[in-house]
Order: structure tokens, then sequence, then C-alpha cells
């Protein structure tokens, strides 16, 4: 317990009752996956970090001098990767728009300011830094009237995806003047409005006891209402996640409201490193008329350590799974890594010009015009993430790199971080029972 609470002070714990008492298996910890996936575990810290926090806990140490040492380890552990800081913030009328993040030409993420909290944390989250109380860390967005603002400048912009922290934690009511700011937009700009949420592997509930759960359902229908596409991108790390009756009828209840939802998460280790898990997890998925969507590599922040997976075994663990299913699962992508040139997917491993090689491509990039390009890099059986790469068959760089390049100078022609970001490391490139938790 000590370990435990030493690592609860460097990365976020919160967890609830539905998880603890209807997916956890606790004849089976600590090794059960989802007791993985939401309580922090020792080796999370490096074993000399984690000492330092046991030994300056029993020494008595001033909470002050502790929580010095905490944020020291936190900027360790690379709290926003692929350079988001940097290079996703819009600049819209000279200023930062912090409450937003535009990587990818056709989509928009915005982060309201309310839902930057979650039903429970997983412990691989990329997103973990918004949690841990570092305000200059945070994207946040105060002023709903933001997004259609910046809508207009922007009409190739096709997607929103509202994310978090969850924006299902949010009331309706909060998160109705978002959806209602739409509206000036007209019909001639449709969009397909997306939820990245993890409440129905976490608290399905949201759809269907709580207070204003019947609202939720009347927002979705009132952003079909103008002319838009409503879309629950449902994170699910294990099939367990999928098992009980409220999640079911959650999905339904969605579906008919008109919402199309698609299932994505990340493979890491000690949850759901094996084809098994991944297999059943996108039968069940289709089976509730959800669409299988992503598979993630585990972004390189937090305690990637512990839940690193190569990238070689993330091919086979993902081909594996593929073969045993049907083609309705097959719209499933991946092993795909969320770097800062872009979405990169490992197709395959072969041999060409006598050197083995990973076979990569884009499923989206900063640049649109590097989208489906297909290219190689070395093989290297330990390598979990894009920037453990180099060019393969004799190149010196990339495809992409003098692009890229290109775009950061662009964007620090109009941005400069905020004092004291931290930036990261280079990337290459990059139940219906009320609702209880436990921090």
């Amino acid at each position: 317990m000590r370990r435990i609470r030493a690592v609860g002070r460097v990365l976020p714990f919160r967890v609830n009752n539905y998880v603890v008492n209807e997916l956890i298996d606790w004849d089976n910890v600590p090794e059960d996956p989802i007791f993985q996936l939401t309580f922090p575990q020792p080796n999370m810290l490096s074993e000399a970090n984690l000492s330092r926090l046991l030994d300056m806990d029993h020494a008595g140490k001033s909470i002050a001098a502790v929580d010095r040492e905490v944020r020291r380890i936190q900027r360790e552990m690379n709290p926003h990767p692929a350079r988001q800081m940097e290079l996703n913030v819009p600049v819209m009328d000279g200023r930062r728009l912090e409450g937003l993040q535009h990587k990818y030409k056709e989509t928009v993420l915005v982060f309201p300011r309310q839902g930057q909290t979650c039903h429970a944390f997983c412990t691989y989250c990329f997103r973990w830094a918004q949690f841990c109380g570092i305000e200059k860390l945070h994207f946040a967005c105060n002023d709903p009237l933001v997004l259609p603002r910046y809508l207009k400048a922007h009409p190739e912009v096709t997607d929103v995806l509202f994310t978090g922290g969850d924006p299902m934690v949010m009331r309706a009511k909060v998160l109705r003047p978002y959806i209602d700011a739409l509206r000036g937009l007209g019909t001639g700009h449709p969009l397909t409005i997306r939820f990245g949420t993890k409440a129905l592997a976490y608290w399905p509930y949201r759809f269907l006891t709580d207070r204003d759960a019947g609202e939720l359902m009347e927002l979705f229908e009132d952003i079909a209402a103008l002319g838009h596409q409503p879309a629950v991108m449902a994170h699910f790390s294990h099939d367990r996640e999928l098992e009980t009756p409220a999640v079911a009828q959650a999905m339904r209840r969605l579906q008919s409201a008109g919402v199309v939802i698609r299932c994505q998460g990340p493979l890491v280790r000690h949850v759901n490193d094996d084809a098994g898990t991944w297999a059943r997890m996108w039968r069940r998925q289709v089976r509730l008329g959800a669409i299988p969507y992503y598979m993630f590599i585990a972004r390189n922040t937090g305690p990637k350590a512990y839940f690193r997976v190569p990238l070689a075994q993330a091919y086979r663990i993902f081909s594996e799974a593929y073969g045993q299913v049907s083609g309705l699962c097959r719209t499933v992508r991946g092993p795909s890594m969320s770097a800062t040139p872009g979405k990169i997917a490992v197709q395959g491993i072969a041999e060409l010009l006598s050197e083995k090689v990973f076979v990569l491509k884009f499923i989206q990039g900063r640049d649109p015009s590097w989208v489906n390009r297909v290219f190689f890099a070395r093989y290297a059986a330990d390598a979990a993430w894009f920037d453990e790469l180099e060019p393969a068959l004799g190149d010196k760089k990339f495809f992409f790199e003098s692009g890229l390049d290109r775009i950061t100078a662009e964007k620090a022609m109009d941005l400069v971080p905020p004092p004291g970001a931290l930036s990261g490391i280079n990337d290459r490139t990059g139940s219906g029972t009320p609702l209880r938790w436990v921090h």
C-alpha cells in the first residue's frame, strides 16, 4: 500500500465502485488486467524514484519537499508527447487557443474545461498530465464560442472531437452550450461531432440512469437535427469491459439516438498483450453494433516502460487477432503510433534488398500529402516507438522529415510555447448506484 500510494503521488489515481465491483476479479489481484489498468503499480516508477519517495515519507519530509520531488519525476516522464503543446495548439487573431488542438487538416480537438477528468483513470493514459494539478500542462477551453469562430475560419474541418479528460463526465446542460454554439454555422458546414470517452467501459450508467441521461440523449438527437453526425469514440482496453449487461443497454440507447459507436484502445503489457483478448473485444463490439476502429501503440509518456510492447510483438499480436475474426471486425486499423508527424501504422515486416525492415504507412499526417504513403524503417526487435526507428535501405532521413522541419519552422513564426511549458522529448520527428470515487 505504501508503494502504491507513492506512485499515486506522481500519477493520477481515480477509480469508482462500478470498476471495483463489476470489473476487477479480486481473486486474481494484482495480476488481474483491470486492476492493472486502474490501480497504480509500484513498478510504474523506476526503483530509484520509488525508493526516493518512500525514504522521504519514512523520514517525515515536508509536503512541500515531497511535492518538489514529485514534480521532478513528472517532468522526466514526457508529460506531453508528440510535441503537442508546441505544434498542435492553433493560433487565431494572434492568440493561442489553449483549449483546442488542430494537428490534422480535417479534425479539431476541443478540451472543455468542465470535462478535464474521468470516471476512472487508466494507468497508461497519455493525458495523465491533465489530471496532476500542474496548470501550465492543461489544455482547457473556457468559451464555447471559440469553436464556431475557429470553424468559420477553417472550412476544411469536417470533424470535431470533444476530448479531455472525458466530456461524458459533464452534465448535459454544461455540454449543451458547446453544441448550441454550432447552430451559427448553418447547414453548409456539416460535421461529424465525436466524443472521446471511457464512460461505456467505466460508467455505462451515464447513458442509462444518471439524472440527466435523458437530456444527454436529446443532445445527441439535436446534433443530428443540426445536420451533424454524432459519434462516440469508445475506449475499451479489455473484453471484460464489454461483458456487463449495462454496457449493452447503454450502447443500444446511444444507437437509438442516432449515435455511431467506434471502439479503440492501446496495446499495453499486463492488460491486453495477447491476441485472444483483442479478438474477443472486436467480436463483442461487432455483436453490440459498434465498429472496431483502432489498436494503438501506447504513447511514450508516463509509465511507458511498464506498458512497453515492442513493435514487432505488437504487429504479431494484431495479425494473430485479425486472423481470428470475420470481415466485419476487420475495420480495425493498427497497430498505430500517434507520433509527431502523424498516425503511423506498422503494416508488416519484410526483407528488401537483403535488409529486414518494418513496412510503415501514414494513416494520418500533419501534411495531407503524406497520408497513405508507405515507407520503410530498419527492423529493430526491441523498438517500441517511432523515435527508436531509423530509415532503411540506405536513406539518411525519412521522406517527411524536411516537411516536418518546414511545418515546425512555420509554427515557430506565430507561436511561442508558454513560459515554463514542458515540451517533452524529441519524438524523432518525436451499475445504477451512485457513483463514488477513490483517489
